[in-house]
């Protein structure tokens, strides 16, 4: 019977300063999450790294944890709060990024590999920095550089919105299929976390619907069992990330999304109120409450969900009528 072949580690663990050496050798570009002991790596990010690994390959792109108390090279950044990320490429530091800010990791990522293939291919001088700052801001200063130029400064571009298979989407197999629509649709997962939530999340969550009938009943389903929390973004297509996420969902009932959108996840994967297979935050505003509150430790910085302001400012006869019914969502 032949062997298993042997599953290569997400993020290689340096904790030595051999292995931080035998890092800085590496051909490509290497992510590290710079971790405190007492905190642990950034979980969060998992996925995203997962999703960037099996898009580009390992050839060039690298991700590695470094406990910032194991290596002497790390000691300015021993005591942080929040998770940092260093980018190194042919043995020096080309970026930082602080804070699990999914959107402006990806965005650096990208940027850095693909400027990365050009010094490699085309002979072209490697943009190095010094991380000069060790504030909480998302910013590092390239030598020789004025602080206040725009171009030493990475903002992500990306909206984001908070997408939830439900529990009984979960329960009756349907996670796979929904990915691959939301997939199709022109979306980006950026986070994708199975998670069973709690009373206390889902009741703080659905707020605002604590008056209602059925607010009881929903609540008791999203605790029901597992679901899949995702973060969105989308970079095609003319609609916001908000907006163009409600029009795949549909309506909130399964049997009005069966007669007006029968292509919509509702519609093709709800059976009844509340067990409507999806969930999707309402505006900005409702986006950003609830990516705060499901996922903490990640930061969006203002940027992250200007492009959806879009959202607030349609006229009652325009399709967010129809997209945000003030029934169960």
């Amino acid at each position: 019977m032949g062997s298993k072949k042997k599953e290569i580690a997400l993020q290689v663990n340096i904790s030595t300063q051999e292995l931080w050496e035998e890092m800085l050798s590496s051909k490509g570009l290497t992510v590290v999450d710079v971790y405190q002991a007492w905190c642990g790596p950034c979980k969060p990010v998992a996925s995203l790294f997962q999703k960037l690994r099996i898009e580009v390959g390992l050839d060039l792109l690298h991700f590695a944890l470094a406990e910032a108390d194991c290596l002497d090279v790390l000691e300015k950044y021993r005591g942080k709060c929040e998770p940092t990320f260093l980018f190194y490429a042919g043995g020096e530091l080309v970026a930082v990024v602080r804070g699990a800010n999914a959107p402006l990791l990806q965005k650096t990522i990208l940027d850095q590999l693909e400027a990365e293939k050009k010094v490699l291919a085309e002979g072209r001088e490697r943009k190095v920095i010094k991380d000069e700052s060790l504030s909480d801001e998302d910013e590092c200063f390239p030598r020789d550089k004025d602080v206040g130029e725009d171009e030493d400064v990475v903002s992500p571009q990306e909206a984001c919105t908070l997408a939830i298979i439900k529990p009984d989407a979960v329960g009756h197999g349907k996670t796979e299929e929904i990915i691959m629509k939301i997939q199709e649709a022109g979306f980006d997962i950026l986070i994708n976390e199975a998670r069973t939530m709690t009373e206390a999340e889902m009741r703080l969550f659905y707020q605002r619907k604590a008056g209602e009938e059925a607010f009881e009943k929903l609540v008791h389903h999203m605790c029901s069992g597992p679901s899949h929390l995702l973060i969105l973004t989308r970079t095609k297509g003319g609609e916001d990330v908000i907006t163009a996420w409600r029009n795949l969902m549909g309506p909130c009932d399964p049997n009005v999304a069966r007669r007006e959108q029968p292509e919509s996840l509702r519609a093709l994967y709800g059976t009844e109120v509340p067990f409507n297979a999806v969930h999707g935050s309402r505006d900005r505003e409702d986006a950003s409450r609830e990516l705060a509150l499901l996922f903490p430790s990640v930061k969006f910085s203002h940027g992250d969900l200007e492009a959806s302001q879009g959202t607030e400012t349609q006229g009652a006869a325009g399709p967010m009528e129809v997209l945000v019914p003030e029934d169960m969502d």
